[in-house]
């Protein structure tokens, strides 16, 4: 394996663990995350159950999943969630 795959790997287990970390909150709520993909700086996640719904989702992905995602990795830039 070379450094680039590695250093891939080692993103996205960190980005896993972030959404590991969240999850008992938004099961709590009926809802769930998953994570789609992870491009250089970029995450791409799905909110799922009642958080794909919610009115308050976008302050999830702002204040919960994406501080949450960039305390774990710090070199993620930008989190998008999508339908």
């Amino acid at each position: 394996m070379n450094d680039t795959n590695q250093i891939q790997e080692e993103l996205v287990t960190k980005v896993m663990e972030a959404l590991e970390s969240i999850r008992p909150f938004l099961n709590k709520d009926g809802g769930d995350i998953e994570l789609v993909d992870v491009q250089g700086s970029t995450v791409t996640v799905r909110l799922l159950g009642h958080c794909s719904s919610c009115n308050i989702s976008t302050s999830t992905m702002k204040l919960g999943v994406e501080n949450t995602i960039k305390q774990f990795a710090p070199e993620i830039e930008t989190v998008i969630n999508v339908e």
